[in-house]
């Protein structure tokens, strides 16, 4: 943790109101050598917050930057006393906590736990034969991952076995080929020889591609860090759904120069139990948004290399997901990919890397570029879906965001070129999701040739920050954090689609089903 970070925060004291912004403000401090800052910054936290495990955990990393090493060891016991997980003083090469790393209490938590995850592990890039299995190690290890039919069955073992390093933070993708579709499976996990098999260590994949079936995704977005509303990841996983979409804003970076700060933000959630349980049992599937890839509202611009920053982001982001695809790979980086679950076919959009800035471009605007948006028509025209869903980070419909031009309402000219595509080229039973309102919202776009267009919303898994409701929606929530379900039954003779919305205690406030006939 040693770059120098130029992104200004407004106070010098704790916003209690963000909590998700507290620590990451300190880190601020210490990364720019303003540790003794951090300290007392961190001692009105403490003041207001006397037994929050994250406050002690940043005092220990300040207390590392000034060569505090007995008391930076003392704040790590006191976290982990207060009910920090393990893997945040152990896991990552970038948790600020080297300078005690070969002291005593750090030795013995390796010793402990080395061989065992401290991130994940996660479920990536499920289809029916395959899956990622992704974790991060405490150290350069070995990892052999061992999948098995549930119940066994001759034939039914898979196996794959890579090497963690440094250059990727520890990170482990092992990639589980030869699957059987429609199966379920227990899989465990092996550090260095010693096997690691929890109770949620299990999957189910899906149909073979194109096949119809029935289905459901959670999604959303507008998840950061606030420990008093984690359990959110407890309640998606009691709607006992197949896959989870997360869609931007799922760690509420902020920041363009401090790397650090990217690592620092994926550690804390990929910790949290809640977390980790739902994700060791299903298919996660994810893209960005402002809050991940930069800075609020950002726009990448059409440069590849510039911002420098950019690539770096970019390389981060791809160790910490896995996903069916990246852009046009490492030539032509994004977030963009598509995948097929059962027949639905799901076709997601980078809105950020290269978003043109409208006072910096003489020409036309373009949320995509060019490379992507010739993907995605591409794609679109290709596609055999029942239902093609179309996924964007921010909102398709204008009225969203009243006149913001952060979400496609900014960019009419290429929405409206994407949507008339689909009328030219007689494109049926498309769907659309997107995140950014920190709300819930079900949006119908008439189109005045062709059939409405519905857009389901969802945004606010964890914040406390609430966007207002919106009265041109079909239905707008945002009492208290939420997310989406959304089931697909492709068996039926009429297929449909259930979109559902939940909020964080469980309790079902909407439900509206589009049936495939009204997508010709």
């Amino acid at each position: 943790m040693a770059l120098p970070a130029t992104v200004a925060f407004a106070k010098d004291k704790p916003d209690f109101k963000q909590y998700k912004r507290i620590h990451q403000k300190a880190l601020n401090l210490i990364r720019t050598g303003k540790a003794v800052a951090a300290v007392e910054f961190l001692a009105l936290a403490e003041a207001k917050l006397p037994r929050d495990a994250e406050t002690q955990y940043m005092l220990a990393v300040a207390q590392c930057t000034l060569g505090q090493a007995d008391a930076a060891e003392a704040s790590v016991a006191k976290a982990l006393k207060f009910g920090l997980p393990v893997g945040r003083i152990i896991g990552g090469s970038h948790n600020g906590l080297d300078a005690i790393r070969k002291r005593p209490l750090i030795q013995r938590l390796l010793e402990q736990h080395g061989k065992t995850p401290v991130h994940g592990p996660m479920i990536g890039n499920l289809s029916g034969n395959s899956a990622t299995v992704w974790l991060r190690t405490a150290t350069p290890a070995i990892v052999q991952v061992e999948a098995n039919t549930l119940p066994p069955m001759p034939g039914g073992k898979v196996s794959a076995v890579v090497q963690t390093r440094r250059e990727h933070d520890f990170v482990a993708k092992a990639v589980l080929n030869g699957l059987k579709p429609k199966t379920q499976y227990a899989y465990t996990v092996t550090i260095d020889g010693h096997k690691n098999q929890g109770a949620g260590q299990q999957f189910t994949t899906f149909n073979k591609s194109g096949e119809a079936g029935k289905f459901r995704l959670a999604f959303g977005g507008g998840a950061g860090f606030v420990p008093q509303h984690e359990h959110v990841w407890n309640t998606i996983a009691a709607t006992r759904p197949d896959a989870l979409f997360q869609l931007g804003d799922n760690a509420y970076i902020d920041n363009t120069n401090v790397m650090d700060m990217h690592h620092y933000c994926y550690y804390r959630r990929q910790s949290r139990p809640e977390y980790r349980s739902l994700v060791a049992g299903l298919g996660v599937f994810s893209i960005w948004d402002d809050h991940d890839f930069g800075t609020n509202d950002c726009f990448g611009g059409p440069e590849i290399e510039s911002p420098s920053w950019k690539r770096s982001v970019y390389e981060i982001f791809r160790d910490n997901w896995v996903n069916p695809g990246y852009g046009g790979g490492d030539k032509q980086p994004g977030i963009w990919w598509d995948t097929y679950i059962n027949d639905v076919h799901f076709i997601c959009i980078d809105g950020r890397y290269y978003r043109t800035d409208p006072k910096k471009t003489k020409g036309e605007l373009s949320m995509l570029g060019p490379a992507q948006k010739r993907w995605l028509l591409s794609t679109i025209k290709k596609s055999r879906g029942t239902f093609k869903v179309l996924i964007s980070p921010v909102p398709w419909v204008f009225k969203a965001k009243g006149d913001s031009r952060d979400t496609w309402s900014g960019f009419k000219k290429e929405r409206n070129e994407i949507f008339t595509f689909l009328t030219e080229n007689k494109i049926e039973g498309v769907v659309l999701m997107s995140a950014d309102r920190h709300r819930s919202d079900l949006w119908k776009i008439d189109r005045p040739d062709d059939y409405a267009l519905y857009e389901f919303n969802s945004s606010r898994l964890t914040n406390q920050h609430v966007h207002k409701t919106m009265e041109a929606a079909i239905f707008s929530y945002n009492a208290k954090q939420s997310f989406g379900t959304v089931d697909f039954d492709t068996t039926a003779a009429d297929p449909t689609a259930t979109y559902r919305i939940h909020t964080i205690d469980g309790e079902q406030v909407f439900q509206h089903t589009v049936k495939r006939n009204e997508l010709n």
